[in-house]
């Protein structure tokens, strides 16, 4: 069995069971799950894995070693949630996840009025044993607060975001309406604003609303959030992704999101964007280092796959890029932006015949005109078919000049760079730095412009986009204090073994690390520490090995010979055969049985 080693701090949450009698409660429990994941997401050397890829298991019977597998996870965290009128029941088990057993389990029965106070207690409760399994980190003392004094509103906050993970936009509506009803009770609520403005920048990308309606509400609302609570990354997340595709503001756009995986170093979109603001800029490694916290934290979100693939076609690797995206169109067709860089990876890799029938192919509903025509322009440009090539690049021109012609204006940039026509190229560069334009930064570093970035003009106006010295400045990790001092720490340990072998803890079977730590007068993060620190254990190894150590002095007595291992085991305070026995193999390097037969 895997006991949790120091280095294998990771927890993936699965979606909590809804147990209750209306199916329609799904979306509470839903939200408790997610609520628990960002709350174990504070915790600093905790790795755990995002909603998205969590989720892709929900109503899927699926052992627990095959889902640990496939998340690179070493333990699970499962359960279950009855909401019952005013009443809830939750129930919680860790499971390590590659030997499917149960090392831990807890139910709670609690009044709904206080469901962030439950939250609280469950996440802590949950980080505890898992401290006590894996080995030191630091624990807050909270780490859930209080959203709002409206249960009503939280519900319809829950609501609304049950159907915003949908992504599509009819069900992206009828999460506006709910965000709407929770900020109608609370308009305080700042979860509900930042979740009604991802909502409307969904809209606006995907093309149901106007770019410059989506992103304003957007903008109106993430800044109304961070107000109120400056400590939310998604808000610093939204409100980078509007400096850069509203503002054109790389270092407005990069700082915001830095904040953002400061808040929570395990959000997987922030990471991915970090990725995406890396590349453009020509940064290549921590382009992949941001990359890979993500695919770790988020292995199966599609979202996760397009920027590994969107990486790739930046680094030129056009045949590995389009593999990666084919594997996203398999799973969803519709996926717009996968379908855009496929479309690019094309025209790089000289497929020219390709691009035409791969538009022509398309939906409607996802079909962006101007993509269509852009891609075509530079298709037949490319390929010497100048009558088709005029054409559309015509048709592209005419496209530029409506006021919704952000994309059309900047496929006329890629055409310009794609036929090495230096001078239209940088003037549109000029223009589109003078009007702020919100496609600059994205397409300024595409390797279909490759042919002009030998001109000197080029790397003068990249530094200007692509401030180098937020790359230059080498955060020096800082050497933690020490939660005691060396000289706490001999007083401690000698404290701690008279403790143990004078009153034997280790014999009540639901010790606990913050037990113990009441019964040395240490904060629990302080003896979690010096368990590490001074013995080299996380806390199991610690308290097993002093029940291995007392089966061991009471098993082979001759008043003992009536008694059967494991009532000799739990009379040391083990209460499990299986961590029993893992514990006793580790220890001795035999089986009980083994060692009671030697002479």
């Amino acid at each position: 069995m895997n006991t949790g080693s120091i280095s294998d701090k990771t927890i993936a949450v699965l979606p909590f069971v809804n147990m209750s009698a209306e199916q329609e409660n799904e979306f509470f429990s839903d939200g408790i799950t997610e609520e628990i994941i960002n709350a174990l997401a504070k915790i600093g050397g905790l790795k755990v894995t995002s909603r998205t890829s969590s989720f892709y298991f929900k109503g899927k019977n699926i052992p627990i070693p095959e889902i640990g597998k496939a998340l690179g996870v070493s333990t699970i965290l499962e359960g279950s949630v009855r909401l019952s009128g005013k009443t809830i029941r939750f129930t919680a088990q860790l499971i390590d996840a590659a030997d499917d057993f149960h090392f831990w389990s807890e139910t709670w029965d609690r009044q709904l009025e206080n469901v962030f106070e439950v939250q609280d207690e469950i996440s802590l409760l949950i980080a505890e044993r898992l401290r006590e399994h894996f080995g030191h980190f630091e624990i807050s003392e909270h780490l859930v607060e209080k959203q709002t004094e409206s249960i009503d509103a939280y519900e319809h906050f829950l609501k609304a975001t049950f159907y915003k993970n949908k992504w599509n936009p009819e069900d992206v509506l009828t999460a506006i309406s709910f965000y709407e009803k929770a900020i109608e009770l609370d308009p305080n609520h700042a979860k509900s604003l930042v979740g009604l403005g991802d909502a409307y920048s969904f809209l606006a990308t995907c093309g149901y609303i106007s770019f410059e309606e989506g992103w304003g509400k957007t903008a109106q609302l993430a800044n109304q959030a961070v107000q109120l609570n400056d400590k939310l990354p998604d808000a610093y997340h939204l409100l980078a992704n509007l400096a850069f595709f509203t503002e054109c503001d790389y270092r407005k756009s990069f700082e915001l999101n830095s904040r953002s995986i400061q808040l929570n170093p395990n959000f997987a979109e922030a990471q991915q964007f970090m990725s995406f603001l890396h590349i453009i800029a020509g940064q290549k490694e921590k382009a992949k280092q941001h990359l890979d916290i993500a695919l770790t934290g988020d292995p199966l979100s599609q979202e996760t796959q397009f920027f590994s693939g969107y990486l790739d076609y930046m680094l030129e690797d056009y045949t590995q890029s389009l593999q990666k995206l084919d594997r996203c169109l398999t799973v969803n067709p519709k996926n717009i932006p996968a379908l855009s860089v496929k479309s690019n990876c094309l025209l790089k890799l000289g497929k020219y015949e390709e691009v035409i029938p791969f538009y022509e192919s398309m939906p409607s509903e996802i079909l962006i005109p101007e993509e269509k025509t852009g891609a075509f322009a530079i298709a037949y440009a490319l390929m010497g078919d100048v009558e088709k090539g005029e054409k559309y690049r015509a048709i592209l021109e005419e496209q530029a000049k409506t006021p919704d012609g952000h994309t059309a204006s900047s496929y006329l940039f890629l055409l310009f760079g794609a036929l090495d026509e230096k001078e239209n190229a940088f003037q549109w560069v000029a223009d589109a730095i003078e009007t702020q334009s919100p496609l600059l930064l994205l397409r300024y570093a595409d390797p279909l412009i490759d042919p002009i970035k030998d001109d000197p003009k080029y790397s003068v106006i990249h530094k200007k986009l692509f401030p180098q010295d937020l790359f230059g400045i080498q955060k020096v990790a800082l050497k933690k204090k020490a939660l005691l001092d060396e000289e706490a720490v001999r007083e401690y340990k000698e404290k701690l073994k008279l403790f143990v072998e004078s009153e034997k803890p280790h014999l009540n079977p639901d010790i606990t690390l913050r037990s113990l730590a009441d019964d040395l007068e240490l904060h629990p993060n302080q003896l979690s520490w010096l368990l590490n620190q001074g013995f080299g254990k996380n806390f199991n190894e610690f308290i097993n090995h002093y029940r291995v150590a007392e089966f061991k002095s009471v098993a082979k007595r001759p008043e003992h010979s009536h008694l059967t291992i494991m009532s000799i085991a739990f009379d040391c305070g083990f209460n499990s055969k299986t961590v029993f026995n893992t514990y006793f193999k580790k220890e001795t390097g035999l089986t009980p049985k083994q060692f009671l037969s030697q002479a």
